[in-house]
């Protein structure tokens, strides 16, 4: 599960966190065998740990300088005022201290903080009587054990901060994985599935307008009707599927057919060169989408459509009158099936533009480089 990662790192933090509490508390109860004592010890521990957890090491708490400055203060008093009473045996909790100030504070601060805990450790040691070689030595043990806490303690928070920081970036990528996946079948439903939809349409009310005085004709519209439809189920499947590769000569052939239906005089000129892989998709998708365009927002007589070998570049080229409305390049606020090719277009390393004359003149224009073809 991909929770695990978390659960784990912070069980290992707390695990380490009760081995030291329960060290620390069995020794002063063990030695100080009074009832009361061992009631001032486990509160003292257990609001040490809970400000541990609960703050100093969590991810996901709201850090500010106001809060960890009343946690540090919180902590120093735990663990320096118990000294007085305990000795020695509360040391261990001195490590905690220091290692709270390392996950909280930037080096430049944290850093002299510890140096003042280690050096009023020694200084407590060295004033608890005259003799000054036993004190040396426990000096040394001392400022040993607690850097050795406050490593643990730092290395331990940031494992568990860098753990949850890595889990939260798996979910991002995730969500982002699944909008791109929405976003691409959005794109492909829109653009291959249009034109056909439109066609469709254009030659239903043809075959109803025909049926009385040209049955014949009719019964071949309707065929046509039947091969469109089977190939928009094509296209959902391919959406499906996430394969995506069209025929740049299907797509001028169900052109000529759906704008011969809208009775819109049409003429295509291409050059002979083989288009397929990406870049044979992406002029199909534009023909495509072009071609709803005409069908759906113009009310064209003639369309011309033209395929050409370019200075290394392949041009496509649609125009048609009947556009009332005034058109740009894709921008932020064109309409979607314009976005989406700029979109593939520009994948490509190509570029689309859109352009409307006074006199109503539609032009639709993919340059993709043919390098491109490689990819």
């Amino acid at each position: 599960m991909p929770e695990i990662a978390p659960r784990v790192a912070n069980s290992i933090l707390i695990s380490v966190l009760t081995g030291i509490s329960l060290n620390a508390v069995i020794g002063i109860i063990f030695h100080s065998g009074t009832f009361w004592r061992a009631v001032g010890t486990v509160a003292c521990v257990l609001c040490l740990v809970a400000l541990q957890l609960a703050y100093v090491s969590r991810p996901t708490a709201r850090k500010t300088w106001q809060r960890t400055t009343l946690v540090l203060l919180a902590q120093a008093v735990l663990v320096w005022a118990p000294i007085f009473v305990f000795g020695p045996r509360w040391h261990g909790f001195t490590g905690l201290l220091a290692g709270s100030v390392l996950v909280l504070l930037p080096a430049v601060l944290a850093w002299p903080l510890v140096g003042v805990v280690l050096t009023t450790i020694v200084f407590f040691e060295l004033t608890k009587g005259a003799n000054l070689v036993a004190p040396l030595y426990a000096v040394t043990y001392i400022i040993v054990g607690t850097m050795i806490t406050a490593l643990v303690i730092y290395g331990l928070s940031r494992l568990v901060q860098l753990v949850s920081d890595l889990h939260a970036a798996r979910h991002e990528l995730s969500r982002m994985a699944v909008a791109e996946e929405r976003l691409r079948f959005s794109r492909d439903v829109h653009d291959l599935l249009g034109l056909s939809l439109s066609a469709i349409t254009l030659k239903t009310e043809l075959t109803n307008r025909l049926l009385d005085d040209h049955p014949e004709r009719a019964r071949k519209e309707l065929e046509d009707m039947l091969v469109m439809s089977r190939r928009a189920l094509a296209d959902v499947r391919m959406v499906a599927s996430g394969k995506r590769e069209l025929s740049l000569d299907e797509e001028c052939r169900q052109a000529q057919s759906a704008l011969s239906a809208a009775e819109v005089d049409v003429r295509i000129e291409r050059d002979d060169r083989e288009l397929d892989g990406p870049v044979g998709t992406v002029l199909a998708t534009v023909l495509r989408e072009g071609v709803t365009n005409v069908l759906r927002h113009s009310e064209a007589e003639w369309c011309e459509i033209s395929v050409r070998d370019l200075d290394g570049k392949v041009r496509l080229v649609i125009a048609n009158d009947g556009v009332t409305v005034n058109g740009s390049s894709p921008a932020p606020n064109a309409g979607n099936g314009i976005r989406n090719l700029s979109h593939r277009v520009s994948r490509l390393g190509g570029e689309l533009t859109v352009e409307t004359e006074p006199d109503g003149r539609y032009l639709l224009r993919a340059d993709v480089p043919l390098a491109a073809a490689g990819r």
